[in-house]
């Protein structure tokens, strides 16, 4: 999955909970059921789980372009270097 499928599922997710979310609090209220609420919200979890967790090929719209090792050997990674600073004592006696 790539950055904008993670970025998609994570939409999705968050839209089909929150909008299913209501209309299970809807009907439960209506039919005066806290059983028939959870249900129905449980249903909207799982389906919701079947169509974000899995790596749907609509998630993989946009791959990554990698760098050639052949590429990466040619030019190696920058070593990281430490700068240490100098604190200065400014106390007043």
């Amino acid at each position: 999955m790539d950055w904008q499928g993670q970025k998609l599922a994570e939409e999705l997710m968050q839209i089909l909970l929150l909008v299913f979310g209501g209309v299970a609090f809807i009907a439960g209220y209506a039919t005066s059921s806290f059983r028939t609420m959870m249900l129905i919200y449980s249903g909207v979890v799982l389906f919701t789980t079947m169509i974000t967790v899995p790596n749907w090929p609509f998630f993989n719209r946009h791959p990554l372009k990698w760098l050639d090792p052949i590429l990466a050997e040619k030019y190696p990674k920058p070593e990281m270097t430490t700068v240490t600073s100098k604190k200065k004592n400014n106390r007043l006696y």
